[in-house]
């Protein structure tokens, strides 16, 4: 790679930030805006510091089209070309409400009709 002239690596570099931002399934959706996760860390995410400079707050975090977790943002820092952003907390999004009651017993899963 010493041989390559700068421009060329430069290219390169962006050709390889390109095509990991597409295969990034994840994604953070903050402010209105849509920023590609670049990985997990433990405790938070990495995002694209070229992209994004500062984040904090409540952002929603989505799989593809499928929303996945709220998360609470308590700081973020640059390391290298990479925004580390540490959650504080995490919470699952339910398609459906939670029970204020404890269930018994089983639940139907549907009627036998007879023959």
């Amino acid at each position: 790679m010493e041989f390559l002239p700068k421009e060329v690596l430069e290219g390169l570099r962006a050709a390889q930030k390109r095509d990991a931002a597409k295969k990034a399934r994840l994604r953070v959706l903050a402010g209105g805006q849509i920023w590609p996760v670049l990985r997990r860390v433990p405790g938070g995410f990495a995002l694209d510091a070229d992209e994004v400079s500062h984040l904090r707050g409540h952002v929603d975090l989505y799989d593809g089209p499928k929303h996945v977790a709220t998360c609470l943002i308590v700081a973020s820092e640059i390391q290298g070309n990479e925004l580390i952003c540490t959650v504080k907390r995490e919470t699952p999004v339910s398609d459906r409400a939670a029970l204020d009651f404890a269930q018994e017993g089983p639940t139907l899963s549907g009627y036998l009709t007879k023959i």
